[in-house]
């Protein structure tokens, strides 16, 4: 239970709706700024207009999965107002509060860094990062379907990388019949697509593999897929990139190509925001409930 813990929730999109409904039954006492156009309630849930008096008892300080502009600017769907994360705010903050977020910004780490705050970016962890995978690849899956006038079974899919989404998008595509081929540079990633019965090969052997490529998958954060890997996808191929902004396609040659790219990071926000929401609530819960143990239950 998070009785007596305080939490503090700074703007969000729906995902962010689901972590409170999680600390609200688990009995934490809960302050929510940005949230004015929030019809519903939460039993312990106050909203609240910001003041660096109202931090002075926060235990535990939540942020969206974006975190926050350059500008420090947060996002928030539920407020009419725009609203920033203001330095007289965390410095505000007692030197045990954690600040929790999606990802974080170099305003927001020096932030921390400056009153020596703990900052833990949820979706660096591993179990976060392999929970969001069922969403993300449900999204890629929807995406191939929308996009090409073949079926996924039985066409020619290419991978690349074997990380928490490759991996899980793999297994996906040849549980329903595709003809999937893993691209990557560790050599336990190639002996585990072999495993899976897949087909591995090298990343510099691209080239080679992309020729009769139906759909090309990408989750590799780096430009693996540049114009000279392009010019052997076939006219008809199509390409989600799954890596994070800006991802690792080159798609101002795509389009010159007439190759439809696609780059969909986010996905489980957007096609699932009510899952990925509950994962992260009981991600940071059971984070909470540590943080309190560690400190003896104060």
């Amino acid at each position: 239970m998070l009785t007596g813990c305080q939490v503090a929730f700074i703007g969000g999109d729906a995902r962010q709706i689901e972590v409170i409904k999680k600390c609200s039954e688990l009995d934490a006492t809960i302050l929510l700024i940005g949230f004015n156009r929030l019809e519903s309630q939460y039993p312990g849930a106050t909203k609240v207009n910001p003041s660096p008096e109202i931090f002075e008892e926060v235990d535990a300080l939540i942020l969206p999965v974006v975190g926050t502009q350059d500008d420090g600017i947060v996002e928030s769907i539920f407020s009419d107002q725009i609203i920033i994360l203001k330095d007289e705010w965390l410095e505000a903050l007692p030197d045990h509060c954690v600040i929790y977020t999606g990802m974080s910004t170099p305003y927001l780490e020096q932030l921390a860094s400056k009153y020596n705050l703990k900052l833990v970016q949820l979706l660096e962890r591993d179990d976060v990062a392999i929970y969001n995978s069922i969403p993300t690849v449900e999204g890629a899956l929807m995406m191939a379907i929308q996009n090409t006038d073949i079926t996924l079974h039985g066409s020619h899919c290419v991978v690349l990388g074997l990380g928490r989404v490759g991996m899980t998008l793999a297994r996906t595509l040849h549980a329903i019949g595709a003809k999937v081929f893993v691209g990557a540079r560790k050599k336990e990633h190639l002996a585990r697509s072999y495993e899976m019965s897949l087909t591995p090969f090298h990343l510099q052997e691209i080239k080679q593999y992309v020729q009769h490529c139906d759909i090309l998958f990408n989750t590799i954060p780096s430009k693996v897929v540049p114009a000279e890997v392009i010019v052997h996808l076939p006219s008809h191929a199509l390409i989600i990139d799954l890596a994070s902004n800006p991802g690792g396609v080159d798609f101002r040659f795509a389009e010159k190509r007439g190759i439809k790219a696609l780059l969909a990071p986010g996905l489980p926000g957007i096609v699932a925001p009510k899952t990925a929401g509950r994962i992260l609530a009981n991600v940071v819960t059971q984070l909470l409930i540590e943080e309190r143990q560690a400190r003896g239950g104060k």
